[in-house]
């Protein structure tokens, strides 16, 4: 799996209350999550502002605080196929796997990279390329058993194609 896209460069410890506030979860609606996503962040019109496909890069410590899904879930329905981060909060990285969002450790490549810099994230190969500077990095490689998991979208559907196969073969 590769992506390609703009960053938008954020700083260490962004909580699960910065990605989607608290006001919003009343609603499971993807959708509706992925309208408010990052308000209370250091670049609140991020919902207004970004395309589909731009890349959220930042520090140490990617989503922290709530145990809740609607973090990683927010981040996905919002065009965001990647995050790279120095590193991440346990809960929100097996969220983000659990529902398919790919999520990239790879701390020197942070220091480096500017807000607005254009990426190309190379999953299969952990390899991240800084179109901007020429630059190239190697990150943190999922197993191949991850990397099947985010292919499908998820575990869930993970887990509906292993059983379709078990059932049908």
């Amino acid at each position: 799996m590769r992506f390609r896209g703009k960053v938008w460069k954020f700083g260490d410890n962004v909580d699960t209350d910065q990605i989607i506030p608290a006001r919003y979860l009343n609603t499971s609606d993807p959708y509706e999550l992925a309208q408010h996503i990052m308000e209370d962040s250091e670049h609140p019109n991020f919902a207004k502002e970004h395309q589909p496909g731009d890349i959220i890069v930042a520090g140490r410590n990617f989503g922290s605080g709530s145990s809740r899904e609607h973090a990683p879930i927010a981040i996905k329905y919002a065009g965001v196929p990647v995050v790279v981060a120095k590193s991440f909060a346990r809960i929100f990285f097996r969220n983000a796997i659990n529902i398919g969002l790919p999520i990239v450790e790879a701390p020197e490549a942070v220091d480096e990279i500017n807000h607005g810099d254009e990426l190309e994230v190379d999953l299969d190969s952990g390899i991240i390329r800084n179109l901007t500077t020429g630059k190239e990095y190697k990150a943190t490689k999922f197993p191949e058993e991850l990397q099947a998991i985010l292919r499908a979208g998820g575990l869930m559907e993970y887990a509906k194609e292993k059983l379709s196969k078990n059932v049908s073969g």
